[in-house]
């Protein structure tokens, strides 16, 4: 028996689990079985990308999973170099049969690629495919507040989800405070910074270390106190495992505010401004 999850209802009315796996380079046989126990473990919210190349991986371990596809939440994104509605169309489509699913609970931009300015005509696809049952909940990733104004501008339709990098060196403060405001759930991305000098931290090691915690579990149950769905990657069974170990503890202000102190103004891993990076 797995691990019970709380959810967040999206401004939709979708319920997504608060913490879910990122499947990001888990392909193939492995990828399956990675993926696999992570649904044993508890795990119903799967993140894949059509660049992540691993649709099919995520649809065969959704296929061999005991647990029902009703019970799963799987995400997944349309690539830049697709922005144009009817290339969209045609990839959204293509998306589910790599996958051999019926639909997607999530499918997000996956960057907005404002040089190229597609993305509203991207956008329009993706409420399109809503309509047509392909997708129960539509949304964008590394999306900034002026690309969401204009897509619910140009549509009338506004995200339930976006996922951006957040992690303790990148805290994200004014985009969280926006997205609050306009009731759209924040999903992290690279929520522990991909294990780089993060889980070397001494100031999260000490708060870790008092709750009898690893670093990680104490930065996934930082996110989750800042609202943020989680979807950190990972193919060890033990370490999915530890990830969802988070809600039988809880971090005070102090401890949250020591966390989100350790932001930095270069705080993203790759420099990856969605004010100016694109991504194909």
């Amino acid at each position: 028996m797995g691990i019970a999850i709380p959810e967040v209802i999206l401004n939709d009315g979708l319920g997504i689990p608060v913490i879910g796996l990122g499947t990001y380079k888990l392909k193939g046989n492995d990828g399956v079985s990675s993926i696999q126990s992570a649904i044993d473990h508890g795990y119903r919210l799967i993140d894949t990308a059509y660049n992540y190349e691993n649709e099919g991986t995520v649809g065969e371990a959704v296929k061999r999973s005991s647990v029902s596809r009703e019970e799963l939440r799987i995400t997944s994104k349309l690539p830049g170099r697709y922005h144009t509605y009817d290339k969209a169309v045609t990839t959204i489509q293509e998306s589910l049969y790599r996958a051999n699913l019926d639909y997607y609970d999530l499918y997000l931009i996956h960057w907005p690629n404002p040089k190229q300015d597609q993305f509203v005509e991207a956008w329009q696809a993706l409420i399109d495919a809503k309509k047509g049952g392909l997708i129960r909940s539509i949304g964008v990733c590394n999306f900034l507040p002026e690309h969401i104004e204009r897509l619910e501008k140009e549509t009338g339709v506004k995200p339930s989800l976006n996922q951006i990098e957040l992690h303790p060196f990148f805290n994200q403060a004014s985009q969280r405070k926006w997205h609050k405001e306009h009731n759209i759930t924040l999903e992290s991305w690279s929520p522990l910074a991909r294990a780089q000098d993060v889980l070397q931290n001494a100031t999260i090691k000490q708060i870790a270390d008092h709750h009898n915690k690893s670093i990680s579990q104490t930065i996934l149950r930082w996110h989750y106190q800042l609202g943020a769905v989680s979807i950190p990657k990972s193919a060890s069974p033990a370490r999915q495992l530890e990830n969802l170990s988070i809600f039988d503890f809880s971090l005070d202000d102090t401890e949250m505010q020591l966390i989100s102190g350790l932001t930095r103004p270069d705080g993203r891993i790759n420099n990856q401004d969605p004010a100016i990076y694109e991504e194909f």
